[in-house]
């Protein structure tokens, strides 16, 4: 890259704008628009997420401070806070989600040979939501429980790499369970997912696509033991049963027999009974792959903790969807970045980096790497 450039910069041209305005078109988004089009709107989002401003004020406070550097920055004008959060408001949020979503497809690849803690060679997915408090005054349309207001963002994460893969935004109303609605069934690849996802007709959805499950049985349940196998009480597992519901309508739901694994935690001293489809893995295999369940617990924290998520800026549900996808794309944009420069440094830890040397014109190379003599130094490819 070239040295005199901003690192902002450096960043932002890493997307590939022309596939942005493939999207900006098919929704129209920057209709009877002259100057402050949707690739200036996203910029700006961006450098909200990256330098980690708390609101649309501080964000055009910021760029107006810097008013002479905009056109280096890769900004073509600042505007008032007002202008950018009409911009919300008005311009479809699908643009930023498709945007997304593409750079997803790009992502993910580069993690494909990416090592997790279960030795099995298939795709394995984390499906979970997390829930964003908001007043209920101000965000009318977001309501929760007990008469709070709430949004809810629906993630499905690779754990290869722990990229998300699906995001969907609700209020915070919707039950977990309705994600799967949304969801496209891979062939053979394994859903882990928490009690809340337990719906036997979903499930069984699951079963027809030639995927796998495993979650985690809820309390009660109604079955009949068909076969119980031998297990190794050391491992900590306690039982391993092929089994059939019983129960009138889980049974017509579910009409195939399951799996039921019993498994003791010594570090919690908790006992987790799991249900899967799975009959060939090994059963000390399922009950560490529903461990790696964690993993969107410790995803959705770090989200929180690194970028602007907890704080909203916008009020309208198009606004709120647009500010998470722009989060999602900085978090895409970090992960491609650790991918391209192999780099020991951890995404939190390149985060950190990145967002207090904005305007430095450091390359990027040299930031987030050891220091490397010129003639290793190359240029960074162009994301996407």
């Amino acid at each position: 890259m070239n040295s005199g450039k901003y690192v902002f910069r450096q960043l932002l041209g890493c997307f590939n704008r022309y596939e942005f305005e493939k999207c900006v078109r098919r929704y129209r988004g920057d209709y009877r628009t002259r100057e402050f089009n949707c690739w200036n709107q996203f910029a700006q989002l961006f450098f909200g997420q990256l330098t980690a401003r708390n609101g649309l004020r501080d964000i055009c406070t910021c760029l107006k401070a810097h008013s002479d550097k905009l056109y280096h920055l890769g900004i073509r004008q600042n505007v008032s806070h007002s202008a950018l959060s009409r911009a919300n408001e008005k311009r479809d949020w699908q643009i930023f989600a498709e945007f997304g979503t593409y750079m997803i497809g790009l992502v993910r690849p580069l993690y494909a040979n990416a090592k997790v803690s279960v030795d099995v060679g298939n795709e394995i997915f984390v499906l979970d939501s997390t829930t964003i408090s908001l007043s209920i005054t101000l965000w009318s349309w977001a309501r929760g429980k007990y008469s709070r207001g709430a949004v809810k963002v629906h993630t499905m994460m690779d754990l290869r790499g722990n990229i998300p893969v699906f995001v969907h935004i609700t209020d915070g109303r919707c039950h977990d369970v309705n994600a799967l609605d949304e969801i496209t069934i891979c062939r053979e690849a394994i859903y882990v997912m928490d009690k809340a996802y337990v719906d036997f007709g979903r499930l069984y959805r699951i079963e027809q696509a030639e995927a796998f499950f495993v979650v985690r049985a809820k309390e009660g349940l109604d079955y009949r033991v068909v076969i119980s196998s031998p297990v190794d009480a050391a491992t900590g597992l306690l039982a391993d049963q092929k089994i059939v519901l019983c129960g009138p309508k889980s049974k017509r739901l579910y009409p195939e027999n399951l799996r039921r694994i019993e498994y003791y935690v010594l570090e919690k001293d908790i006992t987790l009974t799991f249900l899967t489809n799975n009959f060939e893995a090994d059963a000390l295999q399922i009950a560490q792959i529903y461990r790696n369940r964690w993993k969107i617990e410790l995803f959705f924290k770090w989200i929180k903790h690194n970028l602007q998520i907890k704080t909203i800026w916008g009020h309208s549900q198009n606004a709120v969807c647009i500010h998470i996808w722009v989060a999602v794309c900085t978090y895409l944009l970090v992960a491609w970045l650790k991918a391209q420069l192999k780099t020991t440094l951890s995404i939190y830890e390149m985060m950190q980096v990145l967002s207090i040397s904005a305007f430095d014109k450091t390359p990027i190379n040299q930031l987030l790497t050891k220091p490397l003599s010129n003639q290793n130094v190359k240029e960074l490819p162009k994301l996407f």
